[in-house]
């Protein structure tokens, strides 16, 4: 795919920002902005069938792994570092790899999200066999670390998907589960990190977030195997057991910080003086 092909790198509406107000800027990005949620829900049938696969993988005891470089590696790193906090994931059942490595998180490594068989050496350091999941993220679609990666890892036997924003994209040819979000052409030219990262960042919320309530990380809306390593997070968790079980507050936050987690006091509430539900 050329340059010229990718809408992601095409030439967009706006032009001599430079010359615009603040007030005018501000509007324009958010007019813009507007538009990711609709491009979302027109891939939601291709998003609905990776979040099923994702689902499974995890059921199955299997990993997930989100590769991608630049800022898509630094969403699917967020992703995944988020899950163990927040539902309780162990560290190593959802993983987010970025080209260059743990350092790109900060700085651009230069080139490396050049080198098509370098992701798939970063999967199997994590861990990586046949049965997981590689979801390849990549706005343009052409990133060798991603493609080389996809391709890799579904000769080794992995499943493989990918979010990318422009059709007709390399990526898709080697995911077994494509997402695709046309977002069209950036607020600045090729600036991905826009609407596109927006774009990644809203799928990457629906397939983690279906996969955690699906396996019974979340009671009602609440995430009862979140871990309360803060103030803010004790305070939530003495919260979800007041309202789950009929505590007293005091009673709560008692029992929170003896058992450790929401889960622990819901399945054994007698142990720490409270009626079950």
């Amino acid at each position: 795919m050329r340059p010229e092909e990718r809408i992601t790198e095409s030439e967009g509406p706006h032009k001599q920002l430079e010359s615009l107000s603040l007030k005018q800027l501000l509007r324009l990005i958010n007019e813009e902005d507007k538009s990711v949620p609709e491009a979302v829900e027109k891939a939601l049938t291709q998003i609905e069938a990776l979040a099923e696969v994702y689902y499974q993988t995890l059921a199955a005891g299997r990993r997930v792994f989100y590769i991608g470089a630049g800022t898509s590696g630094r969403l699917g790193i967020v992703d995944a570092s988020e899950l163990p906090p927040t539902y309780g994931m162990p560290h190593d059942r959802v993983i987010g790899l970025i080209a260059g490595g743990d350092g790109a998180i900060r700085r651009a490594v230069e080139f490396a999200e050049d080198d098509p068989t370098q992701a798939w050496r970063d999967i199997q350091a994590s861990g990586g066999q046949a049965g997981d999941l590689i979801i390849g993220i990549a706005a343009s679609g052409t990133t060798p670390y991603v493609v080389g990666g996809l391709q890799d890892a579904r000769s080794h036997g992995c499943t493989t998907g990918c979010i990318t924003c422009n059709p007709g994209a390399p990526v898709i040819a080697h995911a077994d589960y494509p997402v695709v979000v046309v977002t069209g052409p950036e607020f600045v030219t090729g600036s991905t990190r826009m609407k596109a990262g927006t774009a990644q960042k809203l799928v990457l919320n629906m397939l983690s977030t279906t996969a955690m309530i699906r396996l019974g990380r979340v009671k009602d809306s609440l995430m009862i195997d979140m871990q309360p390593t803060n103030t803010k997070l004790q305070e939530r968790g003495t919260r979800m057991i007041m309202r789950l079980l009929g505590a007293g507050e005091k009673e709560a936050r008692q029992a929170l910080l003896r058992a450790g987690s929401v889960r622990a006091v819901l399945e054994n509430p007698e142990q720490f003086g409270l009626c079950p539900p």
